[in-house]
């Protein structure tokens, strides 16, 4: 017999359905929905699902840009004890069916957006697929009845007795791929538990309410987008989705809506930075007053330009994974309405807290417990473990008990106020001269240069300290390079950087010698990175080793 008391995602439909009733809960462009029409709309996909034969522990993958279709499918999938399987519209065909050969879904639900993986797909590749539904196209379904469309899946009420919802085995919710910087994707496995505990988490923490209009600039696909939707259909506000993130598209959203909420990663932010200063007339929004950044630091001039952009939100950062459901520790980085409105991560007073580098990344949420596993080191660094009701059940498709501590794969240090301070990815960390340097901690002294937009630090082989640290760095605009002291600095570029400068900035930051790059490398094209914003690191580092062979040969 099933536990109503336990925790079901799908429990939020009862406030949306009476306390939404007749408030706008969805915008996608010229489709509106009410709470009573945007519940109604998941129900009719529930009896369509009971209908074709879709049972609990069944897998349901979407692959799809933002809609309000895209959450109807995905409350209607857990309601009924399926388990949604997001899949990155903007993967390759092989990628996609390499991440469908682990999760084994017996449907795949997929959009009209052209240009994608999905668009080019047969569904007699894999083999675990019953059926195919486009979710937004009226179409007859195919001779065989595999592909048909979503309003031919839907069942109107009295069709079939009402059922509570079900829960598949170990209350597993959804499958959400991690992307990884190196090998395949990983399907982590989220309960319905963890998606509730990270949204109750968001709504203390953030402050979501039923008052907030929220705009969907992560895809739904990712897990940082997962939480924070679920987040505010437990809020009960409003939802505003435009089908991906491009800064002109949020703009109009953000104007034409008074959007209050949003979330972002630094790329996003600074093409939001980026295109307000292409127009003739720079605008600021006051109407945003919640701005939750993930997926790496702000830089301190992206910070400005923001606060700037957004002169009334406050704007808070989080530290992260997929196997955690998203968030782990918040900070308040600038707060409008205190004084001393800012408070930069890398400049948190470390007096009397016994930390020795790294990024302050705030607290954990009350429901997270964190802890360093040292190896018997005396420093109080080591690997970031992690427990809690957040925690993925297993990666899926692994087999064996759940374990008790899971491992970040983070180096972090935690500090006498219970603040964790991130130093780095144990897989990226560089040796230099018999000590180990981790790029993070220091991209992060480097990115509080007002001068540089992004940065990647990286290692490659040298001969005497066994690897060199070279930074690559992007640069804001305005801002010019001046290695070779070309610029006359008496006319118009005043805002000039360069290899020694930023040595000397280092050094004012007091950033340990060994750890100061003996290389800075401008870089001019964006940063290669993962669907999920994160840097490609391996990528940087096979371009900077080229050129570093390059540069030696020059030098002989």
């Amino acid at each position: 017999m099933a536990n109503y008391s336990e925790a079901h995602i799908c429990q939020c439909l009862s406030r949306l359905s009476a306390a939404a009733r007749h408030s706008t809960v969805t915008i996608n462009g010229d489709r509106r929905k009410n709470g009573m029409q945007f519940v109604d709309g998941v129900m009719a996909l529930v009896r369509g699902l009971l209908q074709l034969g879709i049972n609990p522990g069944d897998v349901v993958s979407i692959s799809a840009l933002n809609s309000d279709l895209y959450l109807e499918w995905m409350l209607a999938i857990t309601y009924i004890g399926g388990i949604a399987a997001p899949l990155n519209y903007r993967w390759s065909l092989e990628e996609a069916k390499s991440a469908m050969e682990v999760a084994n879904p017996v449907l795949l639900v997929t959009d009209s957006s052209r240009g994608y993986w999905h668009s080019k797909f047969e569904i007699d590749s894999v083999p675990s697929l019953r059926w195919h539904v486009l979710m937004d196209v009226p179409v007859e379904s195919n001779n065989n009845g595999t592909i048909f469309a979503t309003e031919l899946l839907k069942e109107p009420a009295g069709r079939f007795i009402e059922l509570d919802y079900l829960w598949a085995p170990e209350r597993a919710a959804v499958i959400c791929f991690t992307s990884g910087t190196t090998g395949k994707p990983k399907g982590a496995t989220i309960s319905h538990s963890a998606l509730i505990m990270q949204s109750l988490a968001k709504i203390a923490i953030v402050r979501y309410s039923e008052d907030d209009v929220y705009l969907h600039t992560a895809p739904l696909c990712h897990i940082g987008g997962i939480s924070s939707a679920m987040a505010m259909l437990m809020a009960g506000g409003c939802h505003v989705i435009i089908p991906k993130f491009e800064a002109n598209l949020a703009f109009e959203a953000i104007r034409e809506y008074n959007v209050t909420s949003l979330i972002t990663v630094p790329t996003m932010m600074a093409d939001l930075i980026s295109y307000n200063r292409t127009k003739q007339k720079s605008e600021s929004f006051e109407s945003v007053k919640k701005i939750l950044n993930g997926g790496g630091g702000l830089s301190v001039e992206l910070i400005n330009n923001a606060t700037k952009l957004f002169p009334r939100a406050t704007i808070q950062s989080a530290y992260g994974m997929t196997e955690a459901c998203s968030s782990l520790t918040f900070m308040t980085i600038y707060e409008p309405t205190k004084e001393s409105r800012f408070v930069h991560v890398n400049d948190v007073q470390k007096s009397n807290l016994n930390c020795q580098g790294g990024v302050c990344v705030g607290k954990p949420a009350p429901h997270v417990e964190l802890k360093i596993s040292c190896d018997g080191s005396s420093n109080n660094i080591g690997r970031i473990l992690m427990r809690g009701p957040h925690a993925m059940l297993r990666y899926w498709g692994q087999n064996g008990p759940r374990q008790s501590w899971l491992d970040t794969g983070d180096i972090g240090q935690i500090d006498d106020h219970g603040s964790l301070w991130l130093i780095g990815r144990e897989k990226g960390r560089i040796k230099s001269g018999g000590e180990n340097i981790f790029p993070e901690e220091v991209e992060g002294v480097l990115l509080q240069h007002p001068g540089i937009s992004s940065i990647a630090v990286v290692g490659v082989p040298d001969s005497r300290l066994t690897e060199m640290v070279i930074a690559c760095v992007r640069l804001n605009d305005s801002w010019r390079w001046d290695d070779f002291g070309a610029i006359n600095h008496s006319e118009e570029y005043t805002k000039c950087v360069s290899s020694e400068i930023l040595k000397r900035f280092c050094r004012q930051k007091n950033l340990t010698g060994f750890k100061i790059p003996k290389r800075f490398v401008l870089w001019k094209n964006a940063f290669p990175m993962t669907t999920t914003g994160k840097l490609r690191r391996d990528k940087v580092r096979e371009d900077v080793l080229l050129s570093h062979t390059q540069f030696l040969s020059s030098k002989l």
